[in-house]
């Protein structure tokens, strides 16, 4: 797709000061909502609308503003509201309708650019993943360690902050211990769960720098903080990713996941393999599996130890353990199976 930017007008008709106010929002927020998500600038005088932008990005602005005017149309007399929920519709129909068109609308070649340089997928799951972040609301990454599950959602993150489609970025996850037992941990409550949001803060510092990091958190654009913070918030113009998700519980999940809100995107990564919790709680990322599979804008991308990225003994450890738990699987049922046998021939004599 060509970088070249093009200039188109539209003109809504009929005239309508009190349709056109609802379609440009208060302050024009619906406005700034669509030129955040598809990288567009938007000017009006009446009902005089101009475009400025990529031409595949023009002509699908046009359209969402003719669509929109024409939901601001009076019913029995009544002009109805335009909620920002309508908006938020109308732009991921469109994203929706290019993916499917045209992947390289949204990048066949997907990449970011960070201050270390353009990171690429290495592989065709990495890639998978990523065109899920760009397309979906709600992206799952799920498999062993060294994958880059994380990494590349950081990546995804600070690229939608840079591109202007979101004011924020939000990284969290579950303080669990991993099977130790730190005791008391002295300092603030930052000092407290900074260990367990390490990894996230490592991955930032990479991708934007130590300075420029702390000037976004001191102003709150980007946010650390544990999961149990989330509750009662519900997250708008954001990037949201909840690491280590197979350490929260199914009541977490869920919490977590209906915290998003519009114009949110969220990425939940985790290993079900490594779950931390006690023996009689369900993983949320289990469940969540279960659950989610078959609901609308909720994409789920399963890695494998050959999509391992770090040195090659990861993969040979990653595929040693799971053959180690298939063979312990056999013999847990096949000794259930032996007690089940003895315990009906002890009924029978």
């Amino acid at each position: 797709m060509s970088n070249k930017l093009v200039t188109h007008d539209v003109y809504l008709e009929p005239a309508d000061s009190s349709r056109l106010a609802a379609l440009c929002g208060p302050f024009d927020d619906n406005l700034k909502q669509i030129e955040r998500r598809l990288g567009v600038e938007i000017s009006y005088h009446n009902n005089q609308f101009q475009v400025v932008g990529q031409l595949q990005f023009v002509h699908g602005t046009l359209n969402i503003l003719k669509d929109l005017y024409v939901e601001t149309a009076p019913i029995k007399g009544q002009l109805p509201d335009l909620e920002p929920d309508q908006v938020h519709l109308a732009i991921q129909e469109f994203i929706s309708l290019e993916a499917q068109e045209d992947d390289s609308a949204m990048g066949k070649e997907v990449y970011f650019k960070t201050k270390r340089g353009v990171l690429k997928p290495r592989n065709p799951n990495q890639a998978q993943y990523i065109r899920n972040i760009i397309t979906n609301d709600i992206t799952f990454g799920v498999g062993p360690a060294g994958t880059g599950k994380t990494y590349l959602a950081v990546a995804a993150a600070v690229d939608a902050l840079e591109r202007q489609e979101v004011r924020r970025i939000l990284l969290t996850r579950p303080a669990v211990e991993a099977g130790e037992k730190l005791g008391f941990l002295p300092g603030d409550l930052s000092q407290k769960v900074d260990p367990y949001l390490r990894p996230l803060y490592d991955a930032l510092f990479e991708m934007l720098g130590f300075e420029r990091v702390e000037r976004l958190i001191e102003r709150n654009v980007i946010e650390v903080a544990p999961l149990a913070y989330m509750r009662g918030r519900t997250l708008n113009d954001a990037f949201v990713i909840l690491d280590e998700s197979q350490n929260t519980t199914a009541e977490q999940m869920k919490m977590f996941l209906t915290r998003i809100g519009f114009n949110s995107r969220a990425v939940i990564t985790g290993d079900i393999t490594q779950v931390d919790l006690p023996r009689n709680v369900k993983s949320g990322l289990r469940h969540a599996i279960e659950v989610l599979r078959d609901v609308e804008s909720v994409n789920f991308n399963f890695f494998q130890s050959g999509d391992v990225v770090r040195h090659p003994v990861v993969a040979r450890i990653v595929d040693a353990y799971e053959k180690h738990d298939q063979v312990e699987h056999k013999r847990r049922i096949e000794r259930e199976k032996a007690r089940k046998l003895e315990a009906d021939n002890g009924t029978d004599a």
